[in-house]
């Protein structure tokens, strides 16, 4: 048998992969980053850093920075809920999860965008945890009545108890790591069960240009210390945040992540963390951070490249769109994300579901997308060889005019070679328009109807409901608001 060759993009040269790191290298030894916690100031100032502590500017050497790849681990593994099923982050390997972190919701009827619920948050997750290709959720709509000062660990707290999907979240406030780390524990029954069974990652954005604020930067240290992925959120925003060409960027945005990696190694070797991302092509007529550019998604590709060349696991903000609505932009701007995603190998992709620059969400959109993941998937398993030989042994014996419907080797190799068409048009024109002549999102709001009425939430084992609410209730009580509640159904 012929090995199956896996499709694989790559954008940049070796060459130049190497240019770039180097660059981002001597950036951060000339002029450094700013980094506001005091606490990581002091792990890169006993490491030898040049800090000077009047700014906060630490310029890091290089020594520093290999030293840090040296320990950083090239691939983490989270796991679910019950801790009985593993995903690898490293690799090519790719796993899709819906964008975050949006406040507002696409209202399919009007086709405006409202205020995000609990409510909304509760139904997102159901509707995520009946979707097969997006294998981890994340803690993606910010419920506006919801008290702020609890609304990071909230999140966290009601998606445990409805899905059994491991977490992409993070931290709004610095208060708000260790009850999140208290009811990923208890999960767990312990920190070092945690440590040994990550079940969420931790996306923490350092601000563009050079700069960990007090917040990120705490995140990286607390998240390191408790044995929890830190996600590295660049976000440079070309000509505006970060140099303006796509390569200038790179420079930055491996600066920014180097940095960041170095933070999580001093405050524990060997702790997991992703590079990862959400840079912009920015627009600069319109003043907005536009997603599904393509230059966007270069940049994107690019990095990942240099993250796998570091042998850092990888992520990116793909797979969504900067439409208001599920219209054809949607479709080809997402379309095009979840593709190249797949096909650069990018580990953790956050995006389906995602309209508005990340700021929407659409529970219709994260249906169809979840169609399209499932098509990315495809792609990337590649062409097979399923029989030897290839095919001269389907036509022995064939005759002129016979077909290969009702073929023995039809019905062996059919739904292994071709994916069900899901909520995607196959029908001809008469049949369509017979059924009523229904749009993919009219399809799509009706399937997230019976994937809601159809969800039946995953049990918890023995008393383990009680301690998350036990755990969550007090942050709430230490916040000065009311302890929450699951929202009505």
């Amino acid at each position: 048998m012929i090995e199956t060759r896996r499709p694989k993009l790559e954008l940049l040269s070796r060459e130049f992969v190497e240019r770039i790191i180097d660059e981002g290298l001597t950036l951060l030894e000339r002029h450094g980053v700013l980094v506001e916690n005091a606490e990581a100031l002091d792990l890169l100032t006993a490491a030898g850093a040049r800090v000077d502590p009047s700014t906060g500017m630490a310029r890091i050497g290089r020594p520093i920075i290999e030293a840090a790849l040296a320990t950083a681990p090239p691939s983490v593994t989270v796991y679910d809920r019950s801790g009985g099923r593993a995903f690898t982050v490293g690799g090519d390997e790719v796993h899709f999860d819906p964008g975050s972190a949006g406040v507002t919701l696409l209202d399919h009827d009007t086709r405006t965008q409202r205020q995000a619920s609990a409510a909304d948050l509760a139904a997102f997750y159901k509707l995520t945890e009946t979707l097969e290709h997006l294998h981890f959720q994340s803690t993606c709509l910010v419920p506006a009545d919801v008290p702020s000062r609890v609304a990071d660990a909230y999140r966290l707290w009601l998606g445990l108890v409805l899905s059994e999907k491991p977490f992409v979240t993070g931290t709004f406030r610095v208060e708000g790591f260790r009850p999140m780390k208290d009811l990923l524990a208890a999960v767990r029954g312990g920190e070092s069960g945690l440590r040994a069974r990550p079940l969420a990652i931790f996306d923490a954005c350092p601000s563009p240009p050079l700069k960990w604020s007090n917040l990120t930067a705490q995140s990286l240290v607390d998240a390191a210390r408790a044995g929890v992925p830190s996600e590295l959120i660049s976000m440079g925003m070309t000509g505006a945040t970060s140099p303006t060409t796509i390569a200038g960027t790179l420079v930055q945005h491996v600066a920014e992540s180097l940095s960041g990696v170095a933070i999580v190694q001093l405050a524990a070797a060997g702790a997991p963390v992703i590079f990862g991302g959400s840079p912009s092509s920015f627009d600069m007529r319109h003043g907005t951070t536009p997603m599904g550019a393509m230059e966007t998604m270069m940049i994107d590709v690019g990095y990942a490249q240099i993250g796998k060349a570091l042998k850092l696991p990888t992520h990116a903000y793909m797979a969504l769109s900067d439409a208001k609505v599920n219209d054809a932009q949607a479709g080809f701007e997402t379309g095009l994300g979840a593709v190249l995603a797949a096909l650069a190998g990018i580990n953790v992709v956050s995006g389906p579901g995602m309209l508005d620059f990340e700021s929407c969400m659409s529970l219709e959109k994260l249906v169809i997308d979840d169609g399209l993941c499932a098509m990315a998937y495809r792609l990337i398993e590649g062409v097979a060889q399923r029989d030897d030989p290839i095919a001269l042994g389907v036509f022995d014996g064939f005759r002129p005019g016979q077909s290969f419907l009702t073929h023995p080797h039809t019905r062996r190799w059919y739904r292994t070679e071709h994916l069900p068409a899901g909520l995607a048009d196959r029908d001809p024109y008469e049949a369509w328009a017979a059924a009523g002549g229904t749009t993919i999102v009219d399809k799509a709001h009706d399937d997230v109807a019976r994937r809601l009425g159809r969800y039946s939430a995953p049990p918890l084992a023995g008393d383990l409901r009680r301690d998350l609410d036990g755990i969550m209730s007090a942050y709430a009580r230490s916040s000065g608001v009311p302890a929450p509640a699951l929202p009505a159904a």
